[in-house]
């Protein structure tokens, strides 16, 4: 099982990717991601995600425990309750699939939702 560093850690840690092209299907993207910022998926960070999400024509869903939601719904993942160490399978299918799930993987992991962590 993979682990996540102390000290400044991402806002997720990428554990697999797939991403394949098939004739006449556009492309499919999935990427699992460990929540690593204080507060979880909340309000602020799930409006963040879906408004990259929805910037992009595939559809996008979001899984944890087997729960699976759209991504492009703020309510839907809201209700996934992914708090910090939760395990996130993002899943994307369509034309541009591999792009949408790369910078929702970057937003998780650059901007870590724009949290403020307090100064030691």
């Amino acid at each position: 099982m993979n682990s996540i560093g102390s000290g400044g850690s991402p806002a997720y840690f990428l554990v697999g990717m797939t991403g394949r092209k098939q004739p006449g299907a556009g492309q499919e993207a999935s990427r699992e991601m460990v929540v690593t910022n204080q507060k979880g998926i909340h309000a602020r960070p799930a409006a963040m995600f879906v408004k990259a999400a929805q910037r992009f024509h595939c559809d996008i869903y979001v899984e944890k425990d087997g729960e699976m939601v759209n991504g492009k719904s703020i309510m839907g993942l809201m209700m996934l309750a992914a708090g910090p160490g939760s395990r996130l399978t993002v899943r994307a299918e369509g034309d541009d699939a591999t792009r949408a799930v790369t910078e929702l993987e970057h937003l998780l992991h650059s901007s870590k939702f724009n949290q403020e962590l307090p100064d030691a």
